[in-house]
């Protein structure tokens, strides 16, 4: 299956460091070589990157691992195909506005007899379950609110009830954004690290590099990194139990 990276933090930071190490997991220390994408959050707008090429021999993975853009929210993506041919519109993440925000959204997973009637504005352009399972979340969530976008309590309780009716169907690990917070939720696998003051250094699993955040940091940064499999050797990572959806707000997990 695909493997899913998430970043939520309280001040626009890079992700250079941990895409670096998941991007080997893209054809060269893993077998998922169908495409990738990434979407960074800046202000109201988006800087989305997507390539069917395996993210190891992607000259745009290679331009993300060198140009630090800095966000507070980004979901990143490398695809091993199980619906959907190995195309561009299939590469996740995928993007829709709703509320007059653009919503990114990523899956990791297989949705079996998953045929949802769609009504609204919201299509799929491709041929995958994720996209469908997006569209029909945000088809959902129009309904019950219409055109003034909920609270952020509202909205983790509306997605709370609508996501286990995608899980019914098979795996879905799954993040979603607007840029203001970071929705997660675990149906296998998924892990997540806050890394806040004192900082420490980190090793990366896939690759022989290490940062020491203590120097690019300053006391007040937080930031928390979500992924489907530990990015580094010598951290602490902390997995999401089966069926548990996390939000993250300004670098921390939301009780």
């Amino acid at each position: 299956m695909c493997q899913l990276l998430g970043m939520n933090c309280n001040v626009p930071t890079d992700i250079v460091f941990s895409f670096t190490g998941f991007a080997h997991r893209g054809g060269r220390t893993d077998t998922h070589h169908d495409g990738w994408g990434i979407a960074f959050f800046e202000g109201r707008g988006v800087r989305h990157f997507v390539d069917h090429q395996a993210a190891i021999a992607s000259p745009i993975a290679e331009l993300i691992k060198r140009y630090p853009i800095k966000s507070t929210n980004v979901i990143a993506h490398i695809r091993k195909a199980t619906q959907g041919s190995i195309a561009l519109e299939n590469c996740h993440p995928f993007v829709r506005e709703l509320w007059g925000r653009y919503w990114v959204f990523a899956h990791n997973g297989d949705l079996k007899e998953f045929a949802p009637q769609l009504s609204g504005p919201f299509r799929p352009v491709g041929t995958t379950d994720s996209e469908l399972a997006f569209c029909w979340l945000m088809q959902n969530l129009h309904a019950q609110f219409g055109d003034v976008a909920p609270a952020l309590p509202a909205l983790r309780a509306a997605l709370e009830r609508l996501v286990p009716q995608v899980a019914a169907h098979g795996t879905f690990n799954m993040m979603l954004s607007d840029g203001t917070a970071l929705f997660t939720h675990c149906s296998t696998k998924l892990s997540y690290i806050v890394r806040q003051y004192p900082f420490a250094a980190a090793h990366l699993a896939d690759e022989d590099l290490s940062v020491d955040f203590s120097e690019v940091t300053t006391p007040n940064d937080r930031v928390a990194i979500i992924v489907t499999e530990p990015l580094t050797k010598n951290e602490t990572w902390i997995p999401f139990a089966p069926g548990e959806l996390k939000l993250f707000v300004d670098g921390m997990p939301q009780s």
